[in-house]
């Protein structure tokens, strides 16, 4: 790849415009060919950007409890086609809140069972507690209930979580629309049940042990607490501020080990990841997902109504696949990337590019809310797949 010197000054260019700091690496067939810190990880501290940062990857967790869920799908633990409740008894017969032509509301059992691609695709049903719906005010009910009963936010185990929303009526059939949500964590679940072991225990023993990821957990060791990179919000005028609310959910406190967006990591670790399912899913020997997979897990699984739900404009061109984007139309994104190009991005504005075709994949991280995604997300792809 040449002209990846382009990389450098337009990484300045977002730490001007927001984030405190941000990082950068690039992988391409086998190796690492940028490697850029900018900017620091705590203003307070004038600590700067470093190899050894940690970040709160939020929804990136999304594309580490896809895999892992297709870890077992490629050991015929289950079938995509399963019904979920083979697995999680609970949420057998859902029940869907339906809106009337009047405006009232009734709840009338599912046109279909929720089943396992489902949970990969967004399309269970259910959403999560955010939002005025019938659907996420039930949610956040039964979500408050739990932490009071528990004595706090996520003081309880995925499988207490589970039974607390299995009643909870969904917001569609499911497989009838694509709305973002937690479905991934109700695979986490499954995940659990079928292994025998916490969702924690699974991913090390299958994904981080094996690929050398010793900084990405759920909950920050103490000794590991001073690496953590300060998370800002960004207000109108582009000060820098910490947030008003609690944002952590990482401490000792925490149960909930949350494949929607429960990790930490650092650049390095979920690099490494990106770079072996970039090389068809095996890193340095080490074979973690099969090439068929991958090539299932990064094509658009949605219909053309659930395209229609998926309609974020700064992820134009793209599908849906097995938990993650995947580029499928680029006269549509404006991409001058490859077709299947996959990954997804978090809440503070970490993101992720994985092209299999040429073997290259991307990792960028920040800390900042809002995140910019829009603006950094296309304007890095851009110059990455220029410098082929």
């Amino acid at each position: 790849m040449k002209n990846l010197q382009r990389l450098h000054p337009l990484l300045e260019s977002f730490v001007r415009k927001g984030p405190a700091g941000c990082a950068l690496q690039v992988v391409h067939q086998g190796t690492t060919v940028y490697e850029d810190y900018v900017g620091l990880a705590s203003r307070e501290e004038q600590r700067p950007i470093a190899p050894d940062t940690i970040y709160r990857l939020y929804s990136m967790t999304k594309v580490v409890a896809a895999v892992a869920g297709l870890i077992l799908y490629e050991r015929g633990a289950f079938l995509l086609n399963d019904p979920v409740s083979d697995y999680l008894p609970a949420f057998a017969n859902p029940q869907v809140f339906r809106t009337q032509p009047r405006g009232g509301v009734i709840v009338t059992p599912a046109a279909e069972p929720m089943r396992m691609k489902h949970l990969f695709t967004m399309a269970s049903g259910i959403t999560g507690a955010g939002g005025s719906s019938a659907h996420a005010r039930a949610m956040a009910e039964a979500t408050d209930a739990l932490a009071k009963e528990k004595g706090g936010p996520r003081r309880y185990t995925i499988q207490e979580y589970m039974q607390a929303i299995a009643q909870v009526p969904l917001a569609f059939d499911p497989g009838s629309h694509w709305e973002y949500g937690i479905s991934l964590d109700i695979l986490s679940a499954v995940i659990e049940v079928i292994s025998g072991k916490t969702f924690g225990q699974f991913l090390q023993e299958e994904i981080f042990q094996p690929l050398g990821m010793e900084d990405t957990f759920f909950a920050l060791p103490e000794e590991k607490a001073g690496r953590l990179c300060t998370l800002y919000h960004r207000q109108d005028d582009g000060t820098l501020v910490l947030p008003g609310q609690r944002m952590e959910f990482f401490g000792p406190e925490v149960r909930y080990e949350s494949a929607s967006g429960g990790l930490l990591s650092t650049l390095g670790d979920y690099s490494r990841f990106a770079a072996c399912l970039a090389a068809g899913g095996e890193l340095d020997g080490v074979r973690i997902l099969g090439r068929k997979t991958i090539e299932l897990m990064s094509t658009n699984h949605l219909s053309p109504t659930q395209l229609q739900d998926f309609d974020w404009p700064y992820q134009a061109g793209y599908g849906y696949g097995l938990g993650v984007r995947t580029m499928m139309d680029r006269p549509a994104g404006g991409c001058n990337g490859s077709l299947k190009e996959f990954g997804w991005c978090g809440y503070a504005g970490t993101w992720v590019l994985i092209d299999p075709s040429e073997s290259l994949s991307a990792v960028y991280m920040q800390q900042m809310i809002p995140n910019f995604e829009a603006y950094h997300q296309p304007r890095l792809r851009a110059v990455l797949y220029g410098c082929l």
